[in-house]
């Protein structure tokens, strides 16, 4: 079954010296919010090995705080990409399409990605991207040190479309709430999961979530109110969530429309001792 979803895209810029300067944005120590506002020009990163590229690096590992992942919003303008996208041999991915279209190809198969166009790249996988279209491309970008086990085969990589699939309902929620799963939960390759959250206007996280998952929560579209670590947080299309083990989290969903997030997790493996240095 083919979705029309919509997603938020940042469209960088600098706000002019008339606009007030405080906003949402806060850092504490269960957890971020990054709201769309701030992503501005002046924040944007670039990587080498890539051409007509600049990125917001929305997370990355800090000692202390979140450790597990890095997420990035890539713009790629017509004619970029790059040969060599990913140095880390250790590191998987998930490419997210919010805005346009590119081409990439994995292990000499090439794919062609629209928006909502989804990627999970194993470690050591070859693969290259390209925007052969006439207008920019916005994608998420996320990456997670893989933890082998032996005896457990790495993933496939794959493509696929949030477009093209279906939700899974939670149980007895009338299916306000469900999630679009690009990984099998119960398949134990899998030692991280993006996936997309989606609420019917009104509906409930009902109860502060405590959890060893880390989370990162980019909101697609509508907003919401969230409890985080006790406090009350507004969030809308565009904002970033980024949620340490443990930082208790509910929520409630507003209108007129779906709220929607891309949702990162650390799922499926035993939990690393830090071991006395010898």
């Amino acid at each position: 079954m083919s979705h029309k979803h919509t997603y938020y895209a940042p469209t960088g810029g600098l706000p002019p010296q008339t606009q007030l300067i405080s906003d949402r944005a806060i850092f504490t120590e269960a957890y971020a919010v990054i709201p769309k506002r701030v992503l501005t020009d002046i924040v944007t990163s670039y990587l080498p090995f890539w051409d007509q590229m600049r990125m917001w690096v929305i997370a990355r590992p800090l000692s202390g705080f979140a450790e597990t992942f890095s997420q990035y919003i890539v713009e790629v303008a017509p004619g970029g990409g790059s040969n060599k996208p990913e140095l880390d041999e250790s590191a998987q991915g998930v490419l997210f399409v919010v805005e346009g279209e590119m081409d990439i190809t994995i292990e000499g198969v090439a794919h062609h990605m629209g928006t909502g166009g989804y990627a999970y790249l194993p470690p050591t996988c070859n693969w290259t991207i390209k925007n052969n279209s006439d207008a920019n491309v916005k994608f998420h970008w996320i990456r997670k040190a893989y933890q082998y086990v032996e005896g457990i085969d790495v993933p496939e990589a794959f493509v696929t479309s949030d477009q093209d699939l279906d939700r899974t309902d939670m149980p007895n929620t009338g299916g306000v709430w469900g999630t679009t799963r690009f990984m099998d939960p119960t398949d134990m390759r899998f030692d991280m999961h993006v996936n997309v959250v989606t609420f019917q206007p009104g509906g409930v996280i009902p109860f502060d979530e405590t959890h060893v998952m880390e989370h990162g929560l980019y909101v697609l579209e509508g907003k919401a109110v969230y409890h985080l670590n006790g406090e009350w947080v507004e969030v809308e299309a565009g904002d970033f969530m980024w949620l340490r083990a443990f930082c208790p989290q509910s929520c409630y969903t507003g209108g007129p429309g779906p709220f929607r997030y891309l949702l990162y997790k650390d799922v499926n493996r035993q939990m690393p001792f830090i071991r006395p240095k010898n």
